[in-house]
């Protein structure tokens, strides 16, 4: 049986572990949370390196990937950087490859439902694979990068903006503790409604469910959330609000979708190589395993 673990600096309530059937071999994923404790988090990598077959970082990037550049988060490149074996992976490749269909596959699903076809996308750069998946799929986006990576109250309302505002400010961002940049911990479970006009004002909402949830208003009737690792407790919290339907970008197991970096770290240990794959490696894989988004009507 292969291991993948998921060391996050998140919540220990969202701690999930299943066992997996990938390609006929047996995958147990497990998630474990640190509730924003950097160090434990940057010792439990040293203690299982060697002993896991691939790990997932979780609740921050290890950088940011846009199709120009590679921004490295420096704080966050700590956390692993004792590890010398087991290879590690923070959910970059599937933004890149399995985020970048998402809309397409919805369109095919519900497009006929979604009018009109505006997008408020709480961070734009750091998945940069959903953003173009939007883009190539008709939607009018604003994005809430400024609002929601450094609490600055501006939305980007173009793609050039968004490039322009990533190029500036990225360099910087980088070198910003990690508790600046990502809700860790208890931080994850609060919800202050703010920016109600964004969340309101277009059709879909989409992003990093921690960072969608942060500042949900408690109206959202009708309105679609494309995301990512949500929990029981999640879907209901999002019931409640009045979302319609939610779109999830990585499967469910056990009534849980995990993040990119725990599925990725999945394709990574099973795919047996000690290393990360390529993006042409995980798209093959992708379509092997028929990896698709989830859809959930829930009102």
């Amino acid at each position: 049986m292969k291991r993948a673990v998921s060391i996050s600096l998140g919540s220990t309530s969202r701690d999930k572990a299943v066992e997996i059937n990938l390609l006929g071999e047996t995958v147990r994923i497990e998630r474990i949370g640190t509730n924003g404790d950097e160090a434990k988090a940057r010792q439990m990598f040293r203690e299982m390196d060697g002993k896991v077959d691939a790990f997932g970082v979780g609740g921050i990037d290890l950088g940011v990937h846009t199709p120009w550049k590679f921004y490295p988060l420096y704080g966050a490149l700590k956390l692993v950087q004792d590890v010398k074996q087991t290879p590690y992976v923070d959910g970059g490749g599937l933004k890149e490859t399995l985020e970048a269909r998402v809309m397409q596959w919805v369109e095919q699903k519900i497009g006929d439902q979604i009018h009109p076809k505006t997008a408020f996308l709480v961070a734009g750069i750091t998945r940069y694979g959903m953003t173009e998946s939007f883009i190539k799929a008709g939607y009018q986006c604003v994005f809430g990068d400024l609002m929601f990576g450094l609490d600055i109250p501006i939305a980007i309302g173009s793609m050039s903006a968004l490039k322009t505002t990533a190029k500036l400010l990225m360099p910087i961002v980088g070198r910003m503790p990690l508790s600046m940049l990502y809700p860790t911990g208890e931080k994850q479970e609060k919800v202050t409604p703010k920016y109600e006009k964004y969340y309101q004002g277009n059709t879909v909402t989409g992003g990093d469910f921690l960072y969608v949830k942060q500042h949900m208003p408690e109206d959202m009737r009708g309105k679609i959330i494309v995301t990512n690792t949500t929990t029981p407790a999640d879907v209901e919290f999002l019931k409640q609000r009045g979302v319609k339907y939610l779109v999830t970008t990585t499967l469910s197991f056990d009534g849980r979708t995990f993040g990119t970096n725990m599925m990725e770290a999945a394709l990574v240990a099973v795919a047996g190589k000690g290393r990360v794959l390529t993006a042409e490696e995980l798209n093959a894989l992708i379509d092997q395993l028929g990896f698709e988004p989830q859809l959930r009507e829930l009102n």
